[in-house]
C-alpha cells in the first residue's frame, strides 16, 4: 500500500511529519537510490528507504505510554536555551518516543509518548475532541459566577478560547484549587484565562487526556498501555501490526 515517504518516516518513529519534510529539503533521505528533492513521494512496501545513508529500521508495533512530567522539564527533544528535556529524563529501555501535545516548562502530570508520530499526530487532531482535564492551584479569589462563565468561551487579548469548564474545589488562604476541562488546548490557554479573570495559576498538573488517566503514576514515572486498552479506546486509530517494508 502506498504512502507518502514523510509519513512512513513518522511512523517509523524516527520524527514528526514536518521534521521529515525538513530532513527531505536538506537532502538527506533517499528512496532506491535517489535522494529526495520533494516530500510529494509515494513510497511502498519495497522501496528502500535511508536516511543519512543508513536504512531506516523496521517499523516496531506502534506502542502508547502514560508518563507523569515533573515540573521544570521541556516538552521538546532539544531547547535552543540548553533547558532539560522531559526527554533526557526517561528511564533507560524504551524506544524513540514522540510526545502528544505539550506541557510548558512550568506545568506537570499527564503527557502521552509514543514511538509512532503518525498515531501521536492522529491523536493530537482537535477533530478527535478529546477532553483535557486539570487540577490548577490559583493565588486570588475565584468567583463561581466568574467560572461559569467560561463555559461560553471567551476571548483574551483578540485570541477566542473555546468553552471551558471549570469548577471550584477548595479554598486554602489566599490559593484556591480548581477543576478544568478543555478540549482545544490552545499555547498555555488556562493561564492567560487565568490571568485574565485576575487569578494567578501558581501550579497546573494535568490528570487526564482523553480517556487515559494519570492516576497513581509517580512523578517520572512511565507506564505502557496495553494493546487492548489502545484497541478500545482509539478505535479506527488503533495502530495496525508493524511494517516489514524493505530497508537495504
Amino acid at each position: 500500500m502506498a504512502e507518502r515517504i514523510a509519513k512512513a518516516l513518522a511512523r517509523a518513529g524516527l520524527c514528526s511529519r514536518r521534521e521529515a519534510e525538513r530532513w527531505i529539503a536538506d537532502g538527506r533521505v533517499a528512496v532506491d537510490g535517489a535522494v529526495l528533492t520533494s516530500p510529494a513521494t509515494n513510497i511502498d512496501e519495497a522501496s528502500v528507504i535511508l536516511v543519512d545513508g543508513k536504512p531506516i529500521p523496521l517499523r516496531e508495533p506502534a506502542r502508547l505510554f502514560r508518563y507523569h512530567k515533573p515540573a521544570g522539564l521541556i516538552a521538546s527533544h532539544k531547547d535552543e536555551r540548553g533547558r532539560p528535556t522531559l526527554f533526557d529524563s526517561l528511564p533507560k529501555g524504551l524506544p524513540r518516543v514522540v510526545s502528544v501535545g505539550r506541557l510548558d516548562l512550568n506545568s506537570e502530570g499527564l503527557i502521552l509518548l509514543t514511538n509512532d508520530g503518525e498515531l501521536a499526530r492522529a491523536l493530537e487532531l482537535p477533530a478527535r475532541g478529546w477532553l483535557r482535564r486539570y487540577r490548577v492551584r490559583v493565588h486570588g479569589a475565584p468567583t463561581p459566577d466568574a467560572l461559569a462563565k467560561l463555559a461560553a468561551g471567551i476571548r483574551v487579548d483578540g485570541v477566542a478560547y473555546g468553552p471551558i469548564e471549570a469548577a471550584l474545589d477548595r479554598v486554602q488562604g489566599a490559593n484556591a484549587w480548581l477543576t478544568v476541562s478543555l478540549r482545544e488546548g490552545k499555547n498555555r490557554e488556562i493561564r492567560k484565562v487565568m490571568t485574565h479573570l485576575g487569578l494567578t495559576v501558581s501550579r497546573l498538573i494535568r490528570i487526564a487526556y482523553g480517556p487515559f488517566q494519570l492516576g497513581d503514576l509517580p512523578r517520572g514515572g512511565v507506564a505502557e498501555v496495553p494493546r487492548r486498552v489502545m484497541r478500545e479506546q482509539l478505535g479506527a486509530a488503533a495502530p495496525r501490526d508493524a511494517d516489514r517494508r524493505r530497508t537495504a
